[in-house]
């Protein structure tokens, strides 16, 4: 089954501005925020705005110090983790485009501008850090590292290609199986790199950083949840694409996709790492491919992984940081968590 998608209008004089559906509908594309389709797309205007944020409020005298004294594992970690984050938040700016252009309701379309500029601050965020701890020279070599490291190169692609099919032939079968690769990329391959940066802010060290990656972590989650909304609501207007076979798609993408995670993990933590277990990391991969299955609505690929084995990273993951002094922050290693609310530990 192949529908094409029609672009957005950049005016319709005939339409109203309340678009008559998702995709392939009709709207005048003028955007008042008190006529348009989806109740939750203001509430999620709101709430992408209050996490405005720019790499130059966070001071990074402490983490300069910091750098040379972490170990030679840990310095690669650091950099090749940088360097995958980088490359994938580059091409989600421009796929964020690709599918304003054809998301019908003007709200959803200023949404994806939104988060698209989201992303072009935290590859700002990638320069800053390197800028502030390395040299030029290797501040370059690590944004080739997309090029020049092999696994890295395998994981990109398998997103990429997935996106590229999308860009190519814009259909609604497409553009669901796209926003799978979203959820993949937004919701499951930073994680483990996530984990390692907040293991270190809780050793007190690069905790700088870390709040960095907590920021782009909290952006992050709010992008899944706008791409859930949005394929749900596709998928409500559409009932005839919510198939068995787009199921197993699913199912079958998420676990190539922690499996390439997983394969990821063991090259750049393995067992190098002090103070954190290869097993927990690989379990919290899983953990995470199962809560982002769920929120598309679907099994979980992992159904014998039913707690989060990283419980200590709720402080990071979750902590909501405000406008703090910088040049005052502390480690938050002594976050205190109460590991029962909100469900966080369970599936």
């Amino acid at each position: 089954m192949t529908v094409s998608l029609n672009k957005r209008k950049l005016m319709d004089k005939t339409a109203p501005n309340n678009s008559t559906s998702i995709i392939n509908g009709q709207s005048s594309n003028i955007l008042n925020w008190d006529d348009v389709r989806f109740s939750w797309a203001y509430p999620k205007y709101k709430k992408m705005l209050s996490n405005f944020w720019t790499p130059f409020e966070i001071n990074m005298s402490q983490d300069m110090k910091h750098f040379p004294e972490l170990s030679k594992d840990e310095k690669e970690a650091f950099l090749k983790i940088i360097g995958l984050l980088a490359l994938l938040d580059s091409i989600q700016t421009d796929y964020a485009g690709k599918v304003a252009d054809y998301l019908t309701d003007s709200s959803l379309n200023a949404l994806m501008i939104i988060l698209a500029q989201q992303e072009v601050i935290h590859n700002h965020s990638y320069s800053y850090v390197l800028s502030s701890l390395v040299s030029k020279q290797k501040q370059d070599e690590v944004f080739e590292f997309w090029r020049t490291e092999p696994i890295l190169q395998k994981r990109n692609d398998f997103i990429t290609d997935g996106y590229q099919a999308f860009a190519e032939q814009p259909s609604i079968d497409n553009l669901l199986k796209s926003i799978v690769f979203d959820v993949i990329l937004e919701g499951l391959f930073f994680y483990s790199g996530f984990a390692f940066f907040y293991h270190l802010a809780r050793n007190q060290k690069m905790v700088a950083t870390s709040t960095m990656i907590n920021y782009i972590n909290r952006d992050e989650q709010l992008h899944v949840d706008l791409f859930v909304r949005i394929y749900k609501e596709v998928l409500a207007e559409n009932p005839e694409y919510n198939t068995k076979e787009l199921e197993t798609f699913v199912y079958d993408t998420f676990k190539q996709a922690a499996h390439l995670e997983i394969e990821w993990a063991r090259h750049i933590i393995g067992n190098k790492i002090d103070g954190i277990l290869l097993q927990d990391v690989e379990d919290y991969i899983k953990f995470y491919a199962n809560t982002r299955c769920k929120q598309l609505g679907y099994e979980k690929p992992y159904p014998n992984i039913t707690k989060n084995p990283l419980r200590w990273i709720k402080a990071y993951e979750e902590v909501d940081l405000g406008k703090s002094d910088f040049f005052e922050q502390k480690s938050r290693q002594y976050t205190k968590v109460n590991y029962t609310d909100n469900g966080f530990d369970d599936l």
